[in-house]
């Protein structure tokens, strides 16, 4: 049996004859019928019934016509992966991230997608998510890594990861009174480190405090949540964190949980709801669902 003989016989019965069926393969019909005749004595049984009015099926031309149009469903959709699989070995991946994102291995994600698809050119840009967000909607970046914030604007689409939780992190051996949850009221009067205004985590900490009834001096204002560590480590502040750049390698800090911890948005995928991804952008984005699917 020849997929041209499936394509032939599912051909005749669409169009309702040989003749039809024949001009839209742009192929001859003597050559349609004598696959046909050829398919039906394979089978050892008639698949069409023919007139000189009209082509229908036998009975068991309609079992084996939805056998055929399944195996004819599954080739189209096999060459459609193949084309897909084409066009992300030759693609190129522009991925945008914001800063310290320790609870995603970015490094590890990149490498193991660039085994992957060795033919894939891959490039990263670090930043603010606000800004990272603005090149994603001018299509300078074709996915965002970092938080999504429950004010997403809503030309973008996102797709949660990982959660996360805000810490509170001291100068090493730093002690504070009372039990083990520590509150914002007792570090009000302490500098803050964070990173610049804008960011979210500068947000988060402006808001929590706000809650805590008192404006943050925050002192030291940096690019990174290891460089924030760097300068608590230091002895120069205090500041608020998410938990996993908080117990991540880097200089010591004391880290404490906070009895009433303010909302860290999920950490996760953006990409812009305008137009079609491309085929490389949608494999990079499977290959995270499934690492963290399977983590």
């Amino acid at each position: 049996m020849e997929l041209r003989q499936l394509v032939y016989f599912e051909a005749v019965v669409r169009h309702a004859g040989f003749s039809r069926a024949a001009e839209r393969l742009h192929v001859a019909q003597p050559a349609v019928s004598a696959q046909i005749r050829r398919l039906e004595a394979e089978l050892g049984t008639p698949l069409l019934e023919r007139t000189t009015r009209r082509v229908t099926l036998t009975h068991a031309g309609q079992l084996f016509l939805a056998r055929a149009r399944t195996v004819l469903a599954e080739i189209e959709h096999a060459r459609a992966d193949l084309d897909e699989l084409a066009s992300v070995m030759r693609g190129h991946l522009r991925v945008g991230a914001t800063q310290g994102l320790a609870s995603l291995d970015l490094p590890g994600l990149l490498a193991q997608f660039h085994r992957r698809y060795p033919g894939v050119t891959l490039a990263l840009r670090t930043g603010l998510i606000d800004q990272l967000l603005k090149e994603l909607d001018c299509g300078e970046l074709d996915v965002v890594l970092g938080p999504i914030h429950a004010d997403l604007a809503p030309g973008f689409v996102a797709e949660p990861l990982v959660t996360e939780e805000i810490v509170l992190i001291t100068p090493p051996g730093w002690s504070l009174p009372g039990g083990p949850a520590a509150s914002l009221e007792q570090v009000r009067d302490e500098p803050f480190v964070c990173l610049s205004a804008g960011s979210g985590l500068h947000t988060i900490l402006l808001a929590a405090a706000a809650d805590a009834g008192f404006e943050p001096r925050v002192q030291f204002e940096t690019y990174s949540p290891a460089s924030i560590r760097e300068l608590v480590s230091a002895g120069l502040g205090v500041a608020l964190l998410s938990a996993s750049n908080a117990g991540a390698p880097g200089p010591l800090v004391q880290v404490r949980q906070l009895a009433r911890p303010p909302e860290h948005p999920p950490i996760g995928m953006i990409r812009s709801r305008a137009g079609a991804s491309k085929p490389v952008a949608r494999a990079w984005r499977a290959h995270l669902a499934q690492a963290h699917a399977s983590s």
